[in-house]
């Protein structure tokens, strides 16, 4: 284990019981915590988009922003819905943010997960062409981005523009060199992680993949991510691929994480159905005295395969608890299992 950041979902609530109360607390709350991640030593501040949901959402000005307070974290999303998103604006975004944070953003895209709304990309004006599936038309986003990330032009330039173009075709400005190696795509089934890595792609992995075989989570997870690589090596890409999955992993070092995550029931697998017609399995959480996670971890067998950790956060207890939950992992656990 290479890397180990934390990835929030930015849930926010006006309940009483909520430490992040609003939308503007999740925000803030989320820089803070990227802040306070950097000086324990994290690796990575990652952040979910979702729409419609009192949730984080706009990823381009929070990530600018924590990116515009920290100097060493990587910055990132797990994941971007392609199916909502224009990639040539995404582009230019992720372009102006990348700059900011100094060539830090490690962006997760995906075709996303069920949503708030029935088909939400829809009144963002986006629908898929004639016999094509929403799926289809976020891999099809994707395709996009990589080909305008790569710098090139491809814009007719006006013959009497308002301020003078550099000779040939125009790319998009502003162009971060080397992000185009930081994306990343949230592979749900085997046959997608294949297909991002022939596109060169990172791969994240999340805490839940449609069950293809049966076997425990992590076992399947695992056989994902090998078979990525495999595709990757046939593809014949000259850089090392980075591979990414999503833990929820408290250890129990005070009376207070007792309190909160102590339970003391078991934690197993789930399978169920996200989609009509579509089975998947959801990976266990993790729980217990450092002693007891570092024996369960180190038999996590995607986990071992991947380079990179992302540990899952209750945003809503906090900034200082979330930061004490990520220093309780990096102090008593993340050693045992390679990192640094």
């Amino acid at each position: 284990m290479k890397k180990i950041g934390f990835l929030s979902f930015g849930h926010w609530s006006p309940s009483p019981q909520s430490g992040t109360r609003s939308a503007s607390d999740a925000l803030l709350q989320s820089i803070d915590l990227a802040v306070a991640a950097e000086e324990l030593g994290a690796d990575g501040a990652y952040f979910r988009v979702h729409h419609f949901a009192r949730q984080l959402a706009s990823p381009f000005p929070l990530l600018a922003a924590a990116g515009a307070k920290t100097s060493r974290i990587e910055l990132g999303t797990a994941v971007i819905d392609m199916r909502y998103e224009n990639p040539l604006y995404m582009a230019e975004d992720a372009g102006a943010a990348d700059l900011i944070a100094g060539g830090r953003l490690q962006l997760g895209i995906s075709r996303g997960s069920p949503e708030q709304v029935i088909d939400g990309w829809r009144y963002f004006g986006y629908g898929p062409a004639e016999g094509q599936s929403d799926a289809d038309m976020a891999r099809q986003h994707t395709e996009v981005l990589l080909n305008v990330l790569q710098g090139k032009g491809f814009a007719q330039p006006n013959p009497s523009p308002m301020f003078p173009n550099p000779p040939g075709l125009l790319r998009l400005e502003p162009h971060s060199e080397g992000l185009l190696d930081r994306i990343w795509w949230g592979a749900a089934t085997n046959a997608t992680a294949v297909w991002a890595a022939k596109l060169g792609m990172n791969l994240q992995s999340s805490t839940l993949k449609f069950d293809e075989t049966g076997e425990p989570f992590h076992v399947q997870q695992a056989a994902q991510i090998r078979a990525y690589r495999e595709a990757w090596k046939e593809a014949g890409h000259t850089r090392e691929p980075r591979v990414s999955v999503s833990r929820s992993i408290f250890a129990l070092v005070n009376d207070m994480d007792r309190a909160y995550f102590g339970s003391g029931r078991p934690e197993q697998d789930q399978f169920g159905y996200i989609e009509a017609d579509t089975r998947a399995v959801f990976g266990r959480g993790y729980t217990g005295e450092p002693e007891k996670l570092v024996k369960l971890l180190v038999e996590d067998e995607a986990i071992a395969e991947a380079d990179t950790l992302l540990l899952t956060v209750p945003n809503q207890l906090g900034v200082d608890y979330n930061a004490h939950v990520i220093d309780a992992i990096l102090k008593h656990v993340a050693p045992a299992l390679g990192w640094r």
